[in-house]
């Protein structure tokens, strides 16, 4: 008997015994290739020395200070490390303990900007629906995932969301990208228009969206055209980059393609790349220093903000993706895992859509290709495909709700940059034997 309360009380899973390379391994002695990550957090894979003896070390000389208290030099290396690779003006980084407190953390310091700067009036936020920014409230409510927002709804702030950016439904027939980027930003600025300029906080977006509508990537010129309307209202950008971000692209940050920098930026999941928990929150100079020269506090904070043990991790971490060139790695990796699936799965008649950037891989799958009519949600796909790959020893995203949150399947693959191309074989095999037994 567990007194663990588990994700899903009907859907007990087995006790993970150990972890090596791409690969968990139960107490049975069954292996998993990790295909998702987890959900696009193993960026380095399981078992890296150099992480675990980074914080080995780090654990000799001290696990745990307050921030309330101390400081600690493995944070301030780790927000030196970051400002020096980050998009051109996040000049502060705020350490917290995973992607749902970065986020949060991003909301509530934009709202404290306005207030230190005499604008209180500034309390909108304009996100986009199909979106997903975590778990707690804020964030929750700032999100466009309807599934995870409808039990909570009455407890949930009032955000304002306007359409994605995902071509693969939304172009209209006979658009360009270009003009379909153009429209989407239009409605943008006529949200703003409506709510009032001088009212609007913040545009909240992910570069690449991922768990709820399976690593859509926005058209070219999108975020510019975004980026041109927040100058142009006083608005801030905001960036959550916690899946998308950290190498899982191609570049360390993924807006780094779209040629915008945020005003606040959130990443959590790569940084740690599962070893320890963390994420974090990086802002601009002009923001900090609203604070700094205002009232000097930001009314916010975590019990673990800046754990010396994590960010020793994170620190070793970022050594290996840019120093030790493993991020190098994501784009060739990332190209031979799409092309096998595209060669595998390209024709197949449940076959929508296969989109992504990097090792940042999505399958929209649908009743009918050329309707892209999605399956009845009564058939349950996603998480049919979900058990039926697990079996196979396939740990892989799927997820439901992919249009607008009750229609719609598609599956999201994250796999560890260190993933060989013999792995790719065996990721492919393993999804196309899964995906049959579901589909046939």
């Amino acid at each position: 008997m567990s007194h663990i309360f588990p994700r899903h009380t009907k859907a007990l899973p087995p006790v993970v015994a150990r972890a090596d390379g791409a690969y968990l391994y139960d107490t049975d002695g069954k292996a998993y290739l990790d295909g998702s990550g987890g959900a696009a957090v193993s960026c380095l894979g399981h078992g890296d020395s150099k992480v675990i003896g980074a914080m080995k070390a780090q654990l000799d000389q001290v696990a745990f200070a307050h921030t309330g208290f101390f400081t600690s030099e493995p944070a301030e290396r780790l927000a030196d490390r970051l400002v020096s690779l980050a998009p051109e003006g996040l000049d502060r980084v705020y350490v917290v303990a995973g992607g749902s407190e970065a986020m949060e953390s991003a909301l509530k310091l934009a709202r404290q900007y306005y207030l230190e700067k005499g604008e209180p009036q500034r309390v909108n936020i304009i996100a986009r629906r199909q979106s997903y920014h975590g778990n707690t409230l804020g964030a929750l409510a700032t999100g466009g995932n309807i599934w995870r927002r409808e039990p909570f709804a009455p407890l949930l702030i009032d955000v304002h969301h306007v359409a994605p950016c995902y071509a693969y439904r939304g172009m209209a027939p006979g658009e360009t990208e270009e003009q379909y980027g153009e429209r989407l930003a239009a409605e943008i600025e006529a949200q703003v228009q409506a709510l009032g300029p001088e009212t609007v906080m913040a545009f909240v977006a992910e570069p690449v969206v991922g768990a709820t509508a399976g690593a859509v990537p926005a058209v070219p010129g999108y975020f510019k055209r975004i980026r041109e309307i927040c100058d142009r209202y006083g608005i801030l950008l905001i960036l959550d980059e916690v899946m998308c971000g950290m190498g899982r692209t191609g570049t360390l940050f993924a807006c780094e393609q779209d040629e915008v920098a945020p005003d606040i930026c959130a990443v959590a999941k790569g940084l740690g790349a599962g070893y320890a928990p963390i994420g974090a929150m990086l802002c601009s100079a002009e923001i900090y220093a609203a604070i700094e020269t205002g009232s000097g506090f930001f009314q916010h904070g975590h019990t673990y903000l800046g754990h010396p043990t994590s960010c020793a991790g994170a620190c070793a971490v970022l050594e290996r993706l840019v120093d030790d060139q493993v991020l190098g790695r994501v784009a060739p990796m990332g190209a031979l895992l799409r092309g096998a699936l595209e060669e595998r799965f390209g024709q197949r008649s449940y076959l929508g859509d296969i989109r992504g950037r990097g090792l940042f891989l999505g399958l929209e799958l649908v009743a009918d290709r050329e309707s892209k009519a999605p399956f009845d949600p009564g058939q349950g796909v996603a998480g049919k495909l979900k058990k039926a790959a697990f079996a196979e020893g396939l740990i892989c995203y799927p997820m439901s709700g992919t249009i607008d949150g009750q229609r719609g399947d598609h599956v999201l693959l994250a796999p560890p940059f260190i993933l060989t191309e013999d792995q790719v074989g065996e990721l492919v095999d393993k999804l196309d034997r899964a995906l049959t037994a579901v589909l046939g």
